[in-house]
């Protein structure tokens, strides 16, 4: 049992007037996290204590504040294990997953620990007598508000890049997953100078208090819903917004490929994490010559999955977070069975404790229906026959979402044409997951705004100030 405190000021145990939140194992419904709530007077005085730090963070030394970052990641390296399991223990995530998640997040402090320091602005070519510059500085006080899917990974990502760019953090991770926060603040603020990071916790309320108090940046991983309440609170208070959002993200499936191969990358893509992945399969195009052998062998792949609680090894898939995520997702399910969609395998609730959701093939799915058209996130692929690439290209355009797509097809012709016209951030030909390091995209429309990820990260957390000199009186110094 974890009991979780907030961090304020360099005061832990901070806070937390709001109540309390009792988080339970997904797998079993027992109690796993107490959690303090923040009240929106505490977020303020968060904020506060954060802008009197600011400036001298700021000022420190780009190399001081890298080498400052390489501390973290390694007192993140040495409870990695224990972040590891907080993580199973809150969403439900295979422990094999979670500890993936947290490698991540480490290799990317040390990314960012690497790439800060040699960063630098730009030199502008003015009059013979002037010198003109661009520069890059801290833009203030970052609002880090965080997901529970892939808790560790992201938050490092955005902590990592917002602190060794001289800012300073005000986090809040999400309500499902605040141990693991918590955890993470515990080794970050221990090689960090007092104040230069603080967590609050609690539930949607203390989000919507920390986007709309006096910061300068609200960096927001998490829902679409949530993203545009954060966008517009940034907007009524001049902060940033940076905005990594939901999607439903599109599988093509083109007429010449294996049709195994396809339902192999297809239940992957649908099925790791439980389906609670950012960049998850959501809905799939399979040209009509191979969906009918397609579809065969992605009920096969569904059915074979191994299902239990995240903390056994040989768990495949795990629960979803909590069972008012899974009466969403299977409430898509039934609404597209009720318009006429086809069932193959899944779609049922399991008499048992917990929150598990079969690995569930719906076909004979509409590209209309709620199910393709809406973010579901969870372990579900609903299949829509098309008779053509076109076709197939016109429907995976056609989304309120623009996070990533993936196109399965032995032409080049066909790869080429998906890369430039489909509307998205991310296309990935023949590969559900993956890409080289240092990778960064911009979501569009309702998936988000700004980089996410990558070295173009840091700039997110930077403003460019343009510096112009004379000499005084057009004289000499």
């Amino acid at each position: 049992m974890y009991t979780v405190a907030q961090l304020i000021g360099g005061v832990w145990g901070a806070g937390g007037q709001g109540g309390e939140l009792v988080v339970r194992d997904p797998a079993d419904g027992s109690p796993v996290s107490t959690v303090p709530v923040a009240t929106a007077d505490e977020v303020g005085k968060a904020v506060e204590a954060a802008r009197g730090v600011a400036d001298g963070w700021a000022a420190t030394a780009p190399a001081e504040r890298a080498a400052a970052l390489h501390r973290a990641a390694d007192a993140v390296e040495a409870v990695a294990e224990e972040l590891a399991a907080a993580v199973t223990a809150e969403m439900g995530k295979p422990l094999a997953d979670a500890r993936g998640g947290v490698e991540a997040g480490i290799g990317t402090l040390r990314q960012y620990a690497e790439l800060a320091p040699v960063r630098g602005g730009r030199t502008l070519l003015g009059g013979g007598h002037t010198i003109d510059f661009m520069t890059p500085q801290p833009r203030g006080v970052v609002a880090a508000i965080t997901p529970w899917n892939d808790p560790v990974a992201i938050s490092c990502g955005l902590l990592g890049a917002a602190l060794v760019t001289g800012n300073v953090v005000l986090h809040k991770p999400s309500e499902r997953a605040p141990a693991t926060g918590w955890l993470l603040a515990r080794a970050l603020d221990g090689a960090l100078p007092a104040g230069v990071l603080s967590l609050l916790t609690g539930g949607g309320e203390v989000g919507a208090a920390l986007a709309a108090s006096d910061v300068d940046v609200v960096a927001h991983v998490g829902s679409s819903a949530t993203g545009r309440a954060v966008a517009a609170a940034a907007a009524r208070s001049g902060a940033k917004a940076l905005l990594e959002n939901g999607g439903s993200d599109p599988l093509v499936v083109d007429a010449d490929v294996d049709p195994v191969w396809a339902a192999g990358q297809a239940a992957l893509g649908a099925f790791a994490n439980a389906g609670q992945i950012c960049v998850a399969v959501e809905r799939i195009y399979a040209h009509r010559d191979v969906a009918e052998d397609f579809a065969d062998a992605l009920v096969g792949r569904a059915e074979a999955l191994r299902v239990g609680a995240g903390r056994d090894p040989a768990t495949e898939l795990g629960p979803l977070v909590d069972r008012r995520h899974r009466d969403h997702v299977h409430g898509q399910v039934t609404a597209a069975v009720a318009e006429g969609a086809r069932l193959r395998t899944g779609g049922t609730l399991p008499d048992s404790p917990g929150a598990f959701y079969p690995a569930t093939v719906v076909t004979d799915c509409r590209h209309e229906m709620a199910l393709v058209r809406q973010e579901t996130f969870g372990p579900v692929a609903p299949v829509v026959v098309v008779d053509s690439f076109s076709e197939a290209l016109r429907c995976a355009a056609d989304s309120p979402y623009g996070l990533a797509a993936t196109v399965l097809t032995g032409s080049m012709s066909h790869a080429q044409r998906a890369c430039r016209e489909l509307p998205v951030g991310t296309v990935k030909v023949n590969a559900v997951f993956g890409g080289a390091p240092g990778g960064a995209a911009h979501p569009r429309r309702g998936s988000g705004q700004g980089y996410g990820y990558g070295p173009e990260l840091l700039d997110e957390f930077t403003a460019t100030k343009v510096v112009h000199i004379e000499a005084p009186g057009g004289g000499h110094w």
